[in-house]
């Protein structure tokens, strides 16, 4: 392509865009859109609440749509009954963060077949481990959205990245208190715009890509299964028995 050229394929699309500026709606401020967009996403709601949507239902519905495993569970009940899944699927390496809470409490009720593993180590000097023996990775999600059936993740020094993204399996621990209706309801409610997290990672059901042939794939960015415990009640339930369907 000539200079020459290049330059009128230039001008004419900015005068395309300036012309499609003109005649657009004006925007006043940031405030006046952010006004209109909460009063799109507020008629939203009252028609999820007049229709009696459970966000922790569809949150379990699309996530299973997705192809990930879902339990309903309760605050006492969930180590044992993940510690049983382990032990059914033939986990051997599970990795996970024993200086959290739900880590500590998810190593009392091991099988003695289940190896905890913490990620205390460098990367590079365990990589080849990592990638090759650890079967699992252990997660707490700062919340979820309902809408889309995401776990909202937010990696740290105990739980980098790597834990939800390495292992072939990725289990993920969500609170169904912390669930969010939609995206938009997480910003508003965590407030993102007066401190935006640094690291928040969107998952949405296990690794998939239809970029070969355009055949769906599991696996190939990252783990191939996902199972989800959603912790409902602070005491035990019949619920807590309820295993995940893929």
């Amino acid at each position: 392509m000539s200079a020459s050229t290049y330059s009128n394929s230039r001008e004419r699309m900015l005068a395309r865009l300036r012309a499609a500026s003109a005649t657009s709606t004006a925007i006043d401020d940031a405030e006046t859109l952010s006004r209109r967009i909460d009063a799109h996403y507020a008629s939203r709601l009252e028609r999820q609440a007049t229709a009696g949507q459970d966000p922790t239902t569809t949150f379990q519905t699309i996530l299973e749509a997705a192809h990930a495993q879902v339990w309903r569970t309760d605050a006492i009940s969930w180590p044992a009954l993940l510690a049983q899944q382990l032990r059914d699927a033939g986990i051997r390496r599970l990795l996970l963060d024993p200086a959290r809470a739900e880590g500590a409490a998810l190593s009392r009720v091991l099988p003695a077949s289940v190896e905890a593993l913490s990620y205390a180590r460098p990367l590079e000097r365990w990589k080849t481990e990592l990638f090759d023996t650890v079967d699992a990775g252990f997660t707490v999600a700062r919340s979820g959205i309902a809408a889309t059936g995401t776990l909202i993740l937010a990696p740290d020094e105990g739980t980098p990245r790597t834990v939800s993204l390495v292992p072939p399996l990725h289990i993920a621990l969500v609170h169904a208190h912390t669930l969010h209706v939609d995206l938009h309801a997480a910003m508003r409610t965590k407030r993102w715009a007066a401190g935006m997290p640094t690291n928040l990672v969107l998952v949405s059901g296990p690794s998939k890509t239809s970029d070969i042939q355009q055949t769906l794939a599991y696996g190939a960015h990252g783990p191939s299964r996902l199972w989800v415990f959603i912790v409902e009640q602070d005491e035990p339930s019949q619920k807590s028995t309820q295993g995940g369907t893929s």
